[in-house]
């Protein structure tokens, strides 16, 4: 087809910039949404319209640190929260038992209606277009990307293009000696765009990653597992809490592999992929396959598996934790020999893929390339896993690629602002060796990057910046900071004696009072909860009863955590504040690395191929070590007179 046929089904608005997004997974979503949204013509390229938002590893969203990148995705103005809300079947807020910093909202979600939804959203943007293809290269003038190629000989032309292809870049899918290509099992790999992309210089490596079997759960004997109920109250993820739990709830269960498991899967090692040498890319250390489980914990007797199911209208359950590219009878023979799978029957097999990636130490902090402008990678195309993490870098790409085209400010936020911060500054400073997941303790201001308060974080910033969070979703968070206020102001006025307050305090198990003491005090003590507190003080259950209804338990929950972690928060904020000074001393335009003897020469090479503009930036970089950092210190200083 010619240049004018191919403008037709893309048709460009006057004076709009025009961005294409590729790829249609959790990070294209995302892009495409938040684009659009930011007032560009936008249009979605997929190979499959009907494959939007698949959840083609485990069916849900959130979970240790990942719960709070959804939450943080929300509190921008995305969509991936609303979407889980409306198609969750289970939700749990994990690790109560610990501080709030380690809280992560976690939904089982129907597969199903997740991908309907994300369509439904899609479909219904404004400025946002879908099309049905596959884009096999990028046209690039002098450096700036110009548009797209399709397998259908479309040339449509953009003025800038966000990458999201997940692991269908030359993917390959592996079960035991069997291979062949594919993105995901079923669906055509996408071939082409890696030899385009590395023809104009960009670094191409390999990573692995993989899936458990889907089971029939007609075939499984759940009698014999371990129930793990939800929530009883969700709170789920939107902050804009316009859901009430739309489908039926579903239990998981809890399964549990046992020696002779062990022994049947290690008859396959011989023909695994993955020890074969027929995988030659670098799977997940955190999230590994069974055989690569029993190998790497050989002592252990038993391992922990999730039984997970995939919707309601479906008999199909995800077995989390027993991902594998061992031969089809192998993993059969295995799965029957745990309890209550003893006559299990599956649907699929499991499968490893290996698919190409791209080396994120080639980004921006926008996620635009170093070598083409206006060009941007989003998602495991950067050599991350994970639905959360690829649909907030989605988000942020196409920020920034629209952004940038009307001449604005990026948009990029700091490892002390956000998970996400921390996610794209490790990918960009530091590189992938293996797929990157998420981890609280990636995080070193975990107590400030709470999943309670994302809102309060990056709501104003993105209203103020972007006006991709809504001006109702700003007064949901000036009501929570006004509410939180009254609450920290009640109970840092009234008092109570030890006459009003020792039964209680003795029945929770509390130090009884000798004396006098203000409210806040008492709400500082780990046995007593806010709840608590409030039944010894009339006034302060006033002041919890004049809250809206719907946003009560969280405007409660905000001034309980801000009140018992006080001190914590203002010391990590202190750290956090002279950090952001350090972070922020740029380093002088055009340094000439290789010429500072006193760096090492590792030191040497990193800096000249990341070209940091901060000293922050500088100091993260792998192989750069404090000395070195002391080194760039007294650079900046003789810059700086």
């Amino acid at each position: 087809m010619n240049q004018t046929v191919s403008d037709n089904i893309f048709v460009k608005s006057e004076g709009r910039p025009r961005v294409i997004v590729v790829g249609g997974g959790h990070a294209g979503a995302e892009a495409a949404h938040a684009a659009a949204r930011l007032g560009a013509d936008t249009m979605l390229i997929t190979q499959d319209i009907e494959a939007i938002c698949r959840m083609s590893c485990n069916p849900a969203m959130g979970g240790v640190a990942k719960g709070q990148i959804v939450r943080e995705i929300d509190a921008i103005g995305g969509m991936s929260g609303r979407v889980t809300d409306l198609s969750t079947i289970q939700f749990r807020m994990l690790n109560r038992s610990k501080g709030p910093a380690m809280w992560s909202p976690r939904a089982q979600c129907d597969k199903a209606v997740f991908t309907v939804e994300w369509r439904r959203v899609l479909e219904n943007t404004p400025n946002l277009r879908l099309w049905q293809d596959e884009v096999t290269g990028i046209e690039v003038e002098e450096g700036v990307v110009k548009g797209v190629v399709t397998r259908m000989g479309l040339r449509i032309s953009a003025d800038a293009v966000v990458l999201t292809n997940g692991t269908f870049l030359a993917g390959r899918i592996f079960i035991g000696e069997m291979s062949m290509e594919g993105g995901r099992i079923g669906e055509r790999a996408a071939v082409g765009l890696s030899d385009c992309l590395r023809n104009i210089g960009f670094e191409v490596e390999r990573l692995k990653t993989g899936t458990p079997m889907r089971i029939d759960g007609r075939t499984i004997d759940f009698a014999q597992l371990e129930v793990q109920e939800g929530d009883d109250d969700p709170q789920g993820f939107s902050f804009t809490r316009d859901f009430s739990y739309p489908l039926a709830k579903r239990c998981c269960y809890m399964a549990y592999t046992n020696s002779r498991t062990h022994e049947i899967l290690a008859t396959g090692f011989d023909r695994s992929p993955m020890f074969s040498g027929l995988i030659h890319g670098r799977g997940p250390r955190y999230c590994p396959s069974i055989e690569d489980k029993i190998v790497r914990f050989a002592g252990k007797e038993r391992h922990q598996l999730f039984v997970e199911p995939e919707g309601l209208a479906t008999n199909s359950y995800y077995l989390n934790g027993f991902s594998s590219s061992l031969p089809l009878e192998v993993q059969v023979e295995a799965l029957r020999s745990m309890k209550g799978f003893e006559h299990a029957e599956i649907f699929k097999p499991g499968y490893a893929i290996e698919y190409d990636y791209f080396p994120p130490t080639q980004l921006r902090y926008t996620l635009e390339t170093n070598r083409v402008e206006n060009l941007y990678f989003a998602g495991q195309i950067n050599g991350t896993t994970g639905y959360e993490e690829a649909a907030c870098q989605g988000l942020m790409a196409g920020i920034n690629a629209v952004l940038k085209l009307k001449g604005e400010a990026p948009f990029v936020l700091s490892r002390t602002q956000a998970y996400i911060g921390v996610l794209i500054d490790d990918l960009v400073t530091k590189g992938v060796d293996e797929p990157y997941r998420m981890f609280t303790s990636r995080a070193e201001y975990r107590i400030l990057l709470r999943q309670d308060n994302a809102d309060e974080r990056l709501t104003p910033l993105s209203y103020e910046k972007l006006h991709l969070a809504t001006e109702g979703q700003m007064k949901r968070v000036e009501q929570k900071r006004k509410g939180m206020e009254e609450i920290k102001k009640c109970v840092g006025e009234q008092s109570v004696t030890p006459t009003m307050v020792n039964g209680m305090l003795e029945e929770k198990g509390s130090s009884l009072l000798q004396q006098r003491v203000k409210l806040e005090n008492l709400i500082a003590r780990p046995e007593l909860t806010m709840e608590d507190v409030a039944d010894m003080s009339q006034e302060l259950r006033e002041v919890i009863e004049s809250q809206p209804e719907d946003m009560r338990r969280e405007i409660v929950e905000g001034a309980e955590i801000a009140l018992k972690y006080q001190r914590y928060i203002e010391k990590e904020s202190d750290v956090a504040d002279r950090l952001v000074k350090f972070e922020n001393i740029e380093l002088p335009e055009g340094i000439d690395y290789f010429s500072i003897q006193a760096l090492s020469y590792e030191s040497r090479e990193k800096l000249s191929k990341m070209k940091p503009k901060t000293l922050g930036q500088a100091s993260r970089i792998s192989g750069v070590s404090p000395a070195d950092v002391s080194v760039l210190m007294i650079v900046c200083e003789k810059k700086n007179g």
